[in-house]
């Protein structure tokens, strides 16, 4: 069994990029809640409809539905070898859910990046005005950071010494090289 590392960090920390970054250099698979519900509506699956009239309808993907999704993903052969788990689990419920379906050890490590809140509220600013998104006002944003705060700092303490914090500021082969850092200790 390779590496189980579990990624967290709030809205804007780079999370995404720096998964993707470490499951290549680990030849690892990155297992991302979003972009795999995002491919199941693409692809038109039983699940993938059943996703796509909860999104449409407004309401959030259950708990029991995204576990059902990270457990067949994590089922396949390439997931053996190590995985690395980005948006999922991001709340205590769903942490102590994957252990309960997984095992003791569905999270070996626990990468926080670590950023503080001033700079992700102007990088998330930056990105909406990029992306055209007007609606993301730096009120919604600081809403979205207080709501992470709240379900996620219980799955640090729940985690607790397979966490392993690094600064998230900087660029990005600069913060890279402190996750590598970091996980090789």
């Amino acid at each position: 069994m390779g590496r189980r590392i579990l990624f967290l960090g709030p809205p804007g920390a780079g999370k995404g990029t720096q998964a993707e970054m470490l499951a290549r250099a680990l030849g690892v698979p990155h297992i991302s809640t979003g972009v795999m519900l995002r491919d199941a509506i693409a692809a038109g699956t039983e699940l993938g409809k059943k996703v796509d009239a909860i999104v449409a309808s407004g309401a959030l993907v259950s708990d029991d539905l995204v576990l059902a999704i990270v457990e067949d993903r994590l089922a396949m052969d390439d997931a053996a070898c190590g995985y690395l788990l980005d948006g999922y689990p991001r709340n205590l419920a769903q942490a102590v859910a994957l252990r309960d379906a997984v095992g003791e050890d569905a999270v070996e490590v626990a990468l926080l990046l670590d950023v503080e809140s001033d700079e992700l509220v102007a990088r998330l600013l930056n990105r909406a005005a990029e992306q055209g998104r007007a609606d993301d006002t730096e009120e919604v944003i600081r809403h979205r950071l207080g709501v992470y705060m709240t379900e996620t700092l219980p799955l640090i303490d729940h985690y607790g010494d397979a966490v392993i914090r690094v600064n998230g500021l900087g660029a990005v082969d600069e913060v890279f090289a402190r996750v590598v850092a970091a996980l090789a200790k």
